[in-house]
């Protein structure tokens, strides 16, 4: 192989790099806008999308706010500010952990879990839609899935690393 062709494969590679970084960019936002759109078409304006996902993600788990970024539940940067509104707001319970008094616990009230189902009837809705549109497969999800799990493994590893 010529540097030229090299070169082209390279960058051809670079391209395709820049372009998934670009599509998961945009799926975040996607998916949040989704949410939010099905929100507001509910009437259920008092709760944003981010806290709706993180409400979703919770599920019927009690975590501390530490454990929603380690476990992947919450992927922003202010948490406790949406922790306090979903509070406030009878989406959440929270207790001071017993082991340790500086943590809080957090888990749904019966109002989060409503939340909850309606994310969770949104993403069945995909689902059928995805599968009865013959948009996608099974078999393309669960390569879909492999490829972005490796990549996140890749990319963990690069912080890993650097420090």
């Amino acid at each position: 192989m010529t540097l030229h062709h090299a070169n082209l494969a390279q960058k051809s590679y670079l391209g395709d790099y820049m372009d998934v970084l670009g599509i998961v960019e945009r799926l975040h936002r996607l998916l949040l806008d989704v949410i939010k759109d099905e929100f507001e078409r509910l009437g259920l304006l008092d709760i944003n999308a981010v806290q709706a996902l993180l409400l979703f993600n919770v599920g019927e788990n009690e975590v501390t706010a530490g454990e929603l970024k380690s476990r992947g539940y919450y992927q922003g940067s202010n948490v406790s500010y949406n922790l306090k509104k979903l509070v406030e707001a009878g989406y959440m319970h929270h207790q001071r952990c017993q082991i340790d008094r500086r943590a809080v616990r957090v888990k749904l009230t019966e109002k989060g879990r409503e939340v909850r189902l309606t994310v969770a009837e949104l993403f069945s809705r995909h689902c059928e839609g995805l599968e009865g549109k013959d948009i996608l497969d099974q078999g393309a999800l669960v390569y879909l899935n492999s490829s972005l799990k490796t990549l996140e493994r890749f990319w963990t590893d690069q912080i890993r690393y650097i420090y």
